[in-house]
C-alpha cells in the first residue's frame, strides 16, 4: 500500500504503553512489515485525568484505578495506523489482553513477546472502527476521519445507481462495436451520466 491509497484504508489507533516504550523501534518495525502505514505518531505523557477519559468504558471495573495509574506513569507512543482491515489486523498482531492466554495460544503475538501481566501488556489496539475514530481524535485532536459506508450500503448504492447505467453502456458498446471500446465507453458514460444535468437546445418558454 502506498501513501496515496491510505485515504481509502481503514484506520486504527495503536499505543505503545509505558512498559514497552523502550522497544518502540522494534514494534514500529513489526508494524511496517505487517503492511501498515503510520499516518501519525506522537510521544506524550498522559495525566491520570486524561487516562480516565480515554478509558471511560472501563470505569467501575476493578482494574480501572490501576490502569489509569499505570498509563500515566510514563510516556507512551500513540500511532494512527492504516491498511485494509486495520482494526482486526492490529488486534490479531498484538494478541489477547490476557498475558497467560497470549503466551499459551498466541506465542508469536506482540503482547506475548513484550507484556508481563494483564495490566502491563505492552500495547493497545482499538476494539472497533467506531472506537478507533474516538481514540484517534483523542490522541490527535486535529484529525479528520471520514466514516466509511458499510459493505451493505456500498452494494446497495452500486446496484441502484452504477450497475444499471454501466449495463446500458456495455449493451450499446456491443451494438456499436467501436474500434476503441474503452474511449467509446468513457465518452458514452460521460454523455449518459445520470448526475449530469441535460442541456436542451432552444429557449424555454416564459
Amino acid at each position: 500500500m502506498d501513501a496515496g491509497s491510505c485515504i481509502y484504508a481503514e484506520r486504527t489507533l495503536a499505543i505503545i504503553k509505558p512498559d514497552a516504550i523502550h522497544k518502540s523501534e522494534e514494534i514500529e518495525d513489526v508494524i511496517l512489515k505487517s503492511g501498515f502505514i503510520i499516518l501519525q505518531k506522537r510521544m506524550l505523557q498522559l495525566s491520570p485525568e486524561q487516562c480516565s477519559d480515554f478509558y471511560a468504558d472501563q470505569y467501575g471495573k476493578l482494574i480501572f484505578p490501576s490502569l489509569t495509574a499505570f498509563m500515566s506513569s510514563g510516556p507512551v507512543v500513540a500511532l494512527t495506523l492504516a491498511r485494509d482491515d486495520a482494526v482486526a489486523r492490529w488486534k490479531s498482531i498484538i494478541g489477547p489482553a490476557n498475558i497467560t492466554k497470549a503466551k499459551e495460544t498466541h506465542p508469536e503475538c506482540l503482547r506475548a513477546k513484550y507484556g508481563s501481566s494483564d495490566l502491563h501488556n505492552a500495547l493497545h489496539g482499538s476494539d472497533s472502527f467506531h472506537a478507533a475514530v474516538r481514540e484517534i481524535k483523542f490522541m490527535f485532536p486535529n484529525t479528520t476521519i471520514e466514516l466509511f459506508p458499510s459493505r451493505e450500503t456500498t452494494e446497495e448504492y452500486l446496484s441502484k445507481y452504477v450497475t444499471p447505467v454501466l449495463l446500458r453502456g456495455l449493451t450499446e458498446l456491443c451494438k456499436e462495436k467501436p474500434l476503441n471500446p474503452r474511449i467509446w465507453l468513457a465518452d458514452w458514460l460521460m454523455k449518459n451520466n445520470p448526475d449530469q444535468p441535460q442541456i436542451c437546445d432552444g429557449v424555454m418558454g416564459r
